[in-house]
Formats: C-alpha cells, sequence, structure tokens
C-alpha cells in the first residue's frame, strides 16, 4: 500500500506557488529556505515528477504541479474541514453576506455547503442584489461581508477571482446584427454597463437600452429570448447563449473582477472563516461551458481567452 502523502509538504508547495518564490514561502510556513527545498525534493519523490520549473527569479510550475496544486488546496481543506468537525470551540453565531444575484446562482452552492460543513453552528443570512446596494450596506453596517464586483477606480474590495467580460446574444436569433443594437444591462451604476457603452462609444455603433433591471434572470430572459444583447462575466453564461467577437464586430471588453468586501462587526473570526471559505471555493470552481450543446460560439470563446476550451472545463447540469 503506497505511503499517504504529508500534508506539510502539501501545504508548503500551495505556499511557494501563491507565491512564486521559496524564500518567501519559507517566511510564511516559518521555516529555513533548506527545510522548504528538501520538503519540495521529497514530495517530487513520492510523486515521481518535477512539480517546478525556473522562470526567471521565480519558481514556476510544471504541468504535473499544477494537476498537483488542485488536488493539494482540496486536500488541505478537507483536513482542515476534519479537525474543525471535532473541534468544542469551533465557530457558532450568525454572519449577514451580500451577493448580486448572478453571482449567488453560480457560486453560493459551492460556498454555502462547504462553510456549513466546517462550521454547522454558523447562520448564515443572505441578500441578493446589486454591487452598488452592496456597497452601501456594508458601509452602513447592515451586513458583514459582500463578495461583490470590484471597482479598479474605487478600489473597495479584495480581488479573488478574474475572469472575462464577454458581449452574449442568443444562439437561436441574429439580435446583435441589427442595425440599432438593442442592449440589455443593470442599472447605470452597473460597471459592466458602463464598460460596454464605453466600448460601442468607441467603435461609433447605435444602440439603444431596451431593458434595464438589477435581476440577472431578467437580463439572461431577454438575451435568451432575442430580444436583446448584453455582457455577462464567464461564470453567467448559459446554454442557447453565443458568446459574440471582434468577428462579430464587437470590441474587447475589461476583464470581470470578483472582490471581497468586510463589513466592521464584532465577529471578525467568522468573516475571516467564511472570506476564506470564499476565496478557496472559487478557486476550485470551473470554467462553465456547454461545449457538449454546442450553443456557444466556442471559436470567438477561444480567441477572446487565448485558448482553447477543453472538456474538462465542462460543469454537470450545463
Amino acid at each position: 500500500m503506497a505511503a499517504p502523502l504529508d500534508l506539510d509538504q502539501l501545504q508548503t508547495f500551495i505556499m511557494i506557488a501563491d507565491t512564486g518564490s521559496f524564500t518567501r514561502a519559507a517566511e510564511e510556513v516559518h521555516r529555513t529556505q533548506s527545510a522548504v527545498s528538501m520538503q519540495m525534493r521529497r514530495l517530487e519523490e513520492r510523486i515521481g515528477k518535477a512539480l517546478f520549473e525556473k522562470d526567471g527569479r521565480t519558481n514556476k510550475l510544471t504541468e504535473e504541479g499544477e494537476r498537483l496544486l488542485s488536488y493539494a488546496r482540496r486536500m488541505i481543506h478537507l483536513n482542515r474541514e476534519t479537525l474543525a468537525a471535532f473541534d468544542d470551540r469551533r465557530l457558532e453565531g450568525t454572519i449577514r453576506i451580500g451577493t448580486p444575484d448572478d453571482y449567488a446562482d453560480r457560486f453560493l452552492p459551492e460556498i454555502m455547503a462547504r462553510f456549513s460543513r466546517s462550521n454547522p453552528r454558523v447562520e448564515l443570512t443572505v441578500i441578493c442584489e446589486p454591487t452598488f446596494n452592496l456597497v452601501e450596506h456594508i458601509k452602513r453596517g447592515h451586513l458583514d461581508l459582500a463578495l461583490v464586483t470590484h471597482d479598479d477606480a474605487k478600489g473597495q474590495s479584495e480581488v479573488v477571482r478574474r475572469e472575462p467580460l464577454l458581449w452574449v446574444s442568443s444562439a437561436n436569433h441574429a439580435t446583435h446584427e441589427q442595425e440599432i443594437l438593442p442592449l440589455a444591462f443593470g442599472r447605470p451604476t452597473c460597471i459592466w454597463r458602463r464598460a460596454a457603452c464605453d466600448v460601442l462609444d468607441e467603435m461609433n455603433r447605435e444602440y439603444r437600452i431596451l431593458f434595464t433591471s438589477w435581476s440577472a434572470t431578467v437580463i439572461t430572459a431577454a438575451v435568451l429570448s432575442g430580444l436583446a444583447i448584453s455582457v455577462l462575466p464567464e461564470c453567467a453564461l448559459r446554454p442557447g447563449m453565443r458568446v459574440l467577437g471582434e468577428a462579430d464586430g464587437f470590441g474587447t471588453l475589461p476583464e470581470c473582477k470578483i472582490g471581497i468586501m468586510r463589513g466592521h462587526t464584532a465577529r471578525a473570526d467568522i468573516v475571516e472563516a467564511i472570506a476564506r471559505h470564499i476565496s478557496e471555493s472559487l478557486d476550485n470552481i470551473s470554467v462553465p461551458a456547454a461545449e457538449e450543446t454546442g450553443t456557444f460560439d466556442f471559436a470567438a470563446m477561444a480567441a477572446l481567452r487565448g485558448r482553447r476550451l477543453k472538456p474538462s472545463h465542462i460543469l454537470p447540469g450545463w
């Protein structure tokens, strides 16, 4: 029977991957650099593969290292979850979190499941509103934590995930070919709406905003019915949508940055715990796709993302 992997080695491996440096990783795990190097040699011997390669002054993961990283994060998280399940001092109380409904639909099931397993005595109160509203709730002390769309101009959140922001239309309609482009967007405070209008203005493309709503369900319905096009982050794509790219006459949009905002709360321990779970959950959530259904324009997707989408990115139910 093969010996199990060493969790300390995996923790150090993750830290090296995150910092790109054996030296900084050694500081984080409170070991000497030589001890860290020895740990990695033993881990490579145990795996039987090279995990790192030099890239200038940094240490870059090999393809095998990238494969191991996903498993390592899950193993470390499961270890924490197991210890928390038997900890009589584990967290308890109530935490109020907020997120836009398009993020809630995609991310909350994974986040809530992971957090609740580790912290069964914590009650989660969740509200779904646009980022603009959530920022105000945080400022007024109505929320302990919010998952929001990060605004570079305001720098109000800690970025935990980046995704392409994409032009989307119905796969069954030629809505994007209309002379005056019909659009469905969030309210005027929506960052994506402003970005899309800026791109269209630069293109001198005529458009009119036909639907305005803070509900992702309404925006999605307008797109899928062929009444309008919109912009969505990759995580919000749905079967029946077509991604529009430069070949369709649409300029590149800025990337979508998803961030965490913390409120002023007496339960900072719970807030930090859920923030960590959110960050780890978003690291492990794959890119949604529907390659099997043929409903996305994958040539446009590949051009926008600079790589070929593979079947491994397909999620059950998409």
